[in-house]
């Protein structure tokens, strides 16, 4: 139960107020399409299309995951060496589950992938377990464009055999995939996390801190126990992971046991 509600009042001053939003919402839509009109005349940088990543089919030329596709887009996916499936990224599963299909994309010329510095073999039963159908590569000892830092979420673009980084975003630049987060965006309450500016009275935002670190106002939606409840501890897990098949409340590594391979 909340302490606060929104103000009850007629349809019409509802409407009025909406109204009163509504130009700050076109205002920010008009922005948005700036700020895309401005990425897309972004320069580019040129890398070697023939570098090897690994995928079900063993070693393929990075060239291959446009499919033929002229452009790409890819969610550079943390791993953590040796960790069980509940111990893998909390944020990069949040990301990389809320595109299960790149259908859209792919009829615009756009082809998706999911890249990873985790070794193949640890790779490859992850996926499976995760049942997720998009193309996954892991990108070892891959440096520059084609591999470096993870939790990225990066375009290219290929003109025949050439190929070219052509933008890049992290933290809350991820969020364009998450439509969860632009639903509770529209919703009285929010997102329910630390940082929102909400009225007096309103449920309280969830803070953690992990691993004794700063706070972490955004982690309610990373990890749950088995009843559902916001837990950074030893038996919980991210969150899609519990509708997986044998998801039991098993230990996991913990977040201090855990090695980020970059």
């Amino acid at each position: 139960m909340t302490t606060a509600l929104p103000p009850v009042v007629d349809l019409a001053t509802w409407q009025a107020a909406r109204d009163e939003l509504l130009v700050r919402e076109k205002a920010h839509t008009r922005e948005g399409d700036a700020i895309a009109a401005a990425r897309r005349r972004l320069p580019m940088v040129e890398f070697d299309g023939t570098v090897e990543v690994v995928g079900p089919d063993g070693p393929v030329p990075f060239l291959n995951l446009f499919q033929g596709r002229d452009e790409l887009v890819v969610y550079k996916h943390m791993w953590y060496d040796g960790a069980p499936h509940q111990g893998q990224c909390e944020g990069c599963t949040t990301t990389a589950w809320h595109l299960p299909d790149a259908s859209y994309l792919n009829a615009r010329g756009v082809s998706f992938a999911v890249l990873t510095t985790g070794r193949w073999d640890e790779v490859a039963g992850y996926v499976e377990f995760m049942g997720y159908t998009q193309p996954w590569y892991s990108v070892r000892d891959v440096d520059g464009p084609a591999g470096g830092s993870m939790g990225y979420l990066t375009s290219y673009l290929r003109d025949g055999d050439r190929v070219f980084l052509t933008y890049s975003t992290t933290a809350r630049g991820n969020e364009r995939v998450n439509g969860s987060l632009g639903l509770l965006d529209m919703t009285p309450h929010g997102r329910r996390e630390a940082w929102e500016d909400n009225p007096d009275g309103w449920p309280e935002g969830r803070t953690f801190q992990p691993d004794g670190g700063r706070p972490n106002g955004s982690c309610w939606y990373w990890r749950t126990d088995a009843d559902g409840n916001a837990d950074w501890g030893p038996t919980s897990r991210p969150v899609p992971q519990w509708t997986r098949p044998g998801a039991t409340p098993v230990e996991t590594l913990g977040r201090k046991d855990r090695h980020f391979h970059s």
